[in-house]
C-alpha cells in the first residue's frame, strides 16, 4: 500500500463520487477506479459500494477510514520536519562567550540574526573564562566559542575572526590621568593593575604585559578577576586600573571611566572558535554569520524602516 492509495481512498470517501474526486486530485477517472480495486484487493474487502449518485462507505470503508485518515497530515508534518532540519532550520545550539564578548556589538549581532533566521532552533548560551570555554568544547558540551583565541587554539579548532578592536584604559573616577582623552600606558606606571589570571585569560593577559613592557615598565600586579566584568568592578571600587577591550565601554559602572591609549592602543582579536569538520547543519549555519556581517540584514533593514 502506497501513500497515494490513501490520499485517493480519502479523496473519493470525502467527495462520495469518483468523478469529482478524480477531478480534485488532477487524474482520470478510469486509472483513480482501478487504483482503489486495488486497494480493496490488498485490504481483502470492498471499501465502497455504488449508489445512484456515486458511491458510499461500506461497514468496512468507514473502519478502514478511521484507522487512515490522519495518515497524509502526519507524512506532511514530517517532510516539512525534515526539510526543516535539512537547512538547519530546527535543533540545538550550544554557544559559549566570555564576559567581555557577551556585551561585544559583532557577537550581539551574531545572536540577533541567528534568532531571527532559526527561531525553532534552541539556543543555549554559557558564560564562563577561555579556558574553561575551550574545555567545554574539548567534551562537546559547546559546539562554539567566542573567546579570544591563542595559536595553539588554531591547531585544535577552527578559528574565525569576528572582531578586532583596541585596548583602552579603565580607571578609577578620581584617577589624575582622567584629565587626558588619550592616555599613555606609561602615566599607569605607579597603579595596581586588576588583570584576568593568565590561566583563564592567556590572549589578553599576555597583551596587556607586552603593552606595559612595551611602555618600560612593569606592571604591579593587584588583585586578581575570573571575568572583564569583575575586574571593571574592581577599577570602579578603586583598587586599580586596566587595560580592555574597547567593547567593555559599553558597561557602565558608577565609579570608573575609560581613556584611550595615545596611538591608539594594540588591537585584540576576538575569535569564534569550533570543533574542524562540524556535520550539524544548524552549527554550520552559525559559523557563515561572521562571514556576512557586513551584510544589511532585511530583517534589521525592515525595523530601522
Amino acid at each position: 500500500m502506497e501513500l497515494r492509495h490513501i490520499r485517493y481512498f480519502l479523496g473519493v470517501a470525502e467527495e462520495g463520487n469518483v468523478t469529482r474526486a478524480a477531478e480534485r486530485l488532477g487524474i482520470q477517472q478510469p486509472p483513480l477506479s482501478q487504483q482503489i480495486r486495488d486497494l480493496e484487493r490488498e485490504v481483502g474487502a470492498a471499501l465502497f459500494h455504488r449508489t445512484s449518485r456515486g458511491v458510499e462507505l461500506t461497514e468496512a470503508g468507514r473502519a478502514f477510514r478511521r484507522g487512515i485518515e490522519g495518515i497524509p497530515a502526519l507524512v506532511e508534518r514530517a517532510v516539512r520536519e525534515t526539510q526543516y532540519a535539512a537547512r538547519g532550520e530546527t535543533g540545538t545550539l550550544r554557544v559559549g562567550f566570555t564576559g567581555a564578548a557577551g556585551i561585544d556589538p559583532a557577537v550581539q549581532q551574531m545572536i540577533r540574526r541567528f534568532r531571527r533566521r532559526s527561531p525553532q532552533v534552541r539556543l543555549t548560551l554559557t558564560e564562563k573564562n577561555t579556558t574553561n570555554l575551550i574545555d567545554d568544547l574539548r567534551e562537546h558540551v559547546l559546539d562554539a566559542a567566542f573567546v579570544r583565541a591563542t595559536p595553539e587554539h588554531g591547531q585544535e579548532f577552527q578559528v574565525t575572526e569576528v572582531a578586532s578592536s583596541t585596548l583602552v584604559a579603565v580607571l578609577p573616577e578620581d584617577h589624575p590621568a582622567v584629565a587626558y582623552q588619550e592616555l599613555a600606558v606609561a602615566q599607569l606606571k605607579d597603579d595596581p593593575f586588576i588583570l584576568t589570571p593568565r590561566s583563564v585569560g592567556p590572549t589578553l593577559y599576555d597583551t596587556v604585559i607586552a603593552v606595559c613592557r612595551d611602555a618600560g615598565f612593569e606592571p604591579i600586579a593587584g588583585q586578581t578577576a575570573p571575568q572583564m566584568m569583575s575586574v571593571v568592578s574592581l577599577v570602579a571600587a578603586g583598587l586599580g586600573v586596566s587595560l580592555v577591550p574597547a567593547a567593555m565601554r559599553h558597561l557602565h559602572l558608577q565609579g570608573c571611566t575609560y581613556r584611550d591609549l595615545r596611538g591608539g592602543g594594540p588591537r585584540i582579536v576576538l575569535s569564534l572558535v569550533s570543533h574542524r569538520n562540524e556535520r550539524s547543519v544548524v552549527v554550520r549555519n552559525f559559523l557563515t554569520l561572521p562571514h556576512t556581517s557586513q551584510t544589511p540584514d532585511p530583517a534589521e533593514q525592515g525595523q530601522e524602516r
